[in-house]
């Protein structure tokens, strides 16, 4: 047996090699000269070569120096692992995280699939490369062909593990991660030692992909030669983005709870001196929040995720990072991250617009049918071009530097800067490569690196983008987080969720305490304008009702008060701001409001005039901050005899049956105990708000996943600002209008309702 070892370890070198996609065959000079000293084992390592080439050989031709694997016995281990995976949500070896579906066969078992493994929360050294690199690729792929399945792969030593679990928030946080990732305590340690890409369709006919010095391009072509759908033109990156403005966009849904923060990874701040206004990119809620030194909030851009110019209540951007303010034209130049754009907001006319790419739509027809086709998705390819075809594209761009003629832009890895032109918004060249990209603009990484350098270390320490240093610049991965202010250096604490701020005088920190909260009005994920045709608006996950009542009564005025119970360990932050509830009536019930003078008439509303009505409605939808009524018909106060929130409401309603549904988002921060002032155990503050965001998952191990990354935060947690969702629905079932004496009038009736609804 040695003896055969020693021979096939010798004649191992002779066999075919696959190497970057080919398939080489051995000399057959070589071999015969070998088979001169043993011509019965050169007959046995041809049928090996024969049979080697038959199982393994494949259709892909790459020209790449790239490292291609194709035998790998952990590979199949791993493949066939996952496609036993898929039924379960959780196992005895693994658990899915970040699903995308409500079901648990949220995933297809054919198709093609790319499996992204390695060890992604692990320092960037450890892993072998910047993990932002790893998804700027997955992201560009999963752009380029929508029907592959990416799935994310994590070994580690316990599936159970809420600590390995709230890294995994973070990182999912930090890199906006949409796919499923499936955790498993099996040890495939060959393929997750450095990050690698499996391919395979049907986890079958697979190939592995190294990370390191991978060239995109040869996975782009292996993914083609897997017959994936693949219809691309020359507006591959965006197409989804300019033709399907109406598209629903993939979010990250692991502790989708976390949204619920007044502040979602708030990542990049930029300033206005002379204005004294602060411009912060709460990044992962989709929008631009402006404030003054003092933390009021003055204005907000952006209403939801999508990617869509207008006014700033309308306008949509997808994941917005660094900024920089031009005083000249009083406008706010952004960088559009998952959009990969550049956007302008003009803060005089309140109105945003992309500067990159530009598109020949915009110089057509701006007329009405226009604006419907798009806003209905049936804009054709033919009518989105971009007018440089062979221009060069952004690929998640993340920080953005202003020289005197051009923007320097810049991903997140660092490993791409586009130079472009200020004045006429082009590319004019790209520099590939960490160590050229530092080179190109290491003057003004420094500058914001000796800003970094003076902030406490406790605060820098476990920002995941302080690992991005090399050649000697450390936390160069957070020059777009740091700014200064008059006296101030102002910086985002992406692990505290906060903003915070040092006194350059005292060296004093501290974080900024907003206020004026209903400048942000209703947050989209709490409401949705499709509300208005669908009892449940197709592709939104059914959430969570907080209370539902029926009621039956005559038809007539309804006076509707809820009368709401926040958790007694809880306080507002501020009075509950009417921008910040929405409300409709459906059905049988209209607003008051939207009824003339029904106090002093008698006139009767039909179901089916009202029918009519709601196409009026529909057909004429009014942007979500005019649906809610009026101060006369709807009031908020906080009574501090009952120490209860009110909403008033009012409808008048007809024979039939009716439904009014009220919307709100309620700020809260933990209460401070004044009889208990060493009372600081901050790992109960950080249980409590997991439970009162969603007491449901409270002992599952997404709750304590997120207790624990909350314990990642070096603040006290009963500074932090949390929205407490509100949602009621309440059934109307009006009878027929009483008659009159003279049984030809008819009688209106009035009608109060109080509905109690505790939070608690």
């Amino acid at each position: 047996m040695s003896l055969r070892h020693r021979h096939l370890r010798k004649f191992s070198s002779f066999l075919p090699h696959l190497s970057s996609g080919y398939h080489y065959q051995p000399s057959r000079r070589l071999l015969n000269s070998v088979a001169s000293s043993s011509s019965h084992l050169l007959q046995q390592c041809n049928g090996i070569d024969t049979r080697f080439s038959e199982r393994f050989s494949v259709s892909f031709r790459h020209s790449t120096t790239s490292q291609l694997s194709q035998v790998s016995l952990s590979k199949t281990q791993l493949l066939s692992f996952l496609k036993s995976a898929l039924d379960q949500l959780q196992g005895p070896n693994h658990c899915w995280l970040n699903k995308v579906d409500e079901n648990k066969e949220f995933l297809k078992k054919d198709g093609n699939f790319l499996v992204v493994a390695g060890r992604f929360f692990q320092n960037s050294e450890k892993v072998g490369c910047n993990p932002a690199v790893i998804f700027e690729k997955v992201k560009l792929l999963q752009q380029r062909f929508p029907s592959i399945q990416v799935i994310g792969f994590q070994d580690c030593s316990s599936v159970c593990s809420a600590d390995d679990r709230s890294q995994l928030i973070q990182l999912i946080m930090e890199e906006y991660i949409s796919f499923p990732v499936l955790f498993s305590n099996k040890n495939f340690s060959k393929l997750t030692e450095e990050a690698c890409f499996i391919l395979s369709k049907d986890f079958k006919n697979s190939l592995v992909f190294h990370e390191k010095d991978l060239d995109i391009a040869m996975l782009n072509k292996a993914i083609e030669e897997l017959s994936v759908q693949y219809h691309v033109n020359n507006i591959a990156l965006h197409k989804s983005s300019w033709s399907k403005e109406a598209e629903i966009i993939k979010e990250p849904h692991f502790c989708t709870v976390l949204r619920n923060l007044l502040l979602y990874f708030p990542a990049c701040i930029s300033t206005d001196e002379s204005g004294k206004r602060l411009f912060l990119s709460d990044s992962n809620h989709h929008r631009i929040i402006i404030f003054d030194g003092d933390g009021t909030i003055l204005d907000c851009i952006g209403s939801c995720p999508g990617f869509e110019d207008g006014e700033f209540e309308s306008a949509k951007l997808l994941r917005p990072s660094a900024s920089f303010y031009h005083e000249t034209e009083d406008c706010l130049y952004i960088v559009d991250s998952e959009n990969h754009a550049i956007r302008r907001a003009d803060l005089d006319r309140r109105v945003l617009e992309t500067v990159y790419p530009t598109s020949s739509i915009h110089k057509k027809s701006t007329g009405l049918w226009t604006w419907i086709r798009n806003k209905l998705g049936f804009t054709s390819d033919d009518d989105v071009k971009f007018e440089e075809h062979d221009s060069p594209s952004l690929t998640c761009p993340w920080h953005l530097i202003k020289t005197e003629d051009n923007f320097l832009i810049i991903s997140r890895s660092f490993e791409t800067l586009w130079v472009m032109d200020f004045e006429l918004g082009e590319i004019k060249e790209v520099v590939k490569g960490f160590p050229n990209t530092l080179e190109f603009c290491r003057h003004f990484i420094l500058e914001k690196v000796s800003l970094l350098k003076k902030m406490p270390h406790y605060l820098l320490q476990h920002q995941r983008d302080a690992n991005l240093a090399r050649e000697g610049l450390p936390y160069a991965g957070l020059i777009s987080c740091i700014t200064t202010f008059e006296n101030h250096i102002i910086m985002c604490d992406t692990v505290g969720q906060g903003v915070l701020k040092l006194n350059r005088e005292s060296g004093i920190s501290s974080s900024f305490q907003f206020s004026n909260l209903g400048m942000l009005g209703l947050p989209y994920w709490l409401s949705f304008p499709l509300e208005s045709f669908y009892a449940v608006a197709t592709g939104l996950s059914v959430r969570q009702t907080d209370h539902i009542q029926q009621f039956s009564l005559l038809p007539g005025r309804v006076d509707i008060r809820l009368n709401i119970d926040i958790p007694t360990d809880t306080e507002l932050v501020e009075p509950l701001h009417e921008s910040c509830i929405w409300c409709q009536a459906r059905g049988a019930a209209t607003e008051l409001s939207a009824v003339e003078n029904v106090a002093g008439s008698s006139e009767k509303v039909g179901v089916a005039q009202q029918w009519y009505d709601e196409l009026d409605n529909l057909a004429f939808w009014a942007p979500e901050s005019e649906l809610v009524v009026e101060d006369e018909n709807a009031t908020m106060d906080t009574n501090p005899e009952d120490k209860r929130m009110h909403i008033d409401y009012v409808v008048n309603t007809s024979p039939g049956t009716s439904e009014v549904i009220i919307y709100a988002a309620l700020y809260l921060k933990l209460r401070r105990n004044h009889v208990l002032q060493d009372d600081n155990d901050q790992e109960k503050f950080a249980a409590r708000i997991a439970n009162i965001l969603n007491p449901k998952e409270n002992e599952s191990f997404d709750g304590k996943s997120c207790t624990k990354f909350l314990l990642k935060s070096n603040r006290d947690l009963r500074d932090l600002f949390f929205i407490k969702p509100l949602h009621v629905r309440i059934k109307l079932n009006s009878q027929d209008h009483p008659k009159a004496d003279n049984s030809k009038d008819i009688v209106l009736t009035d009608s109060s309702l109080n509905i109690d609804v505790s939070l608690n």
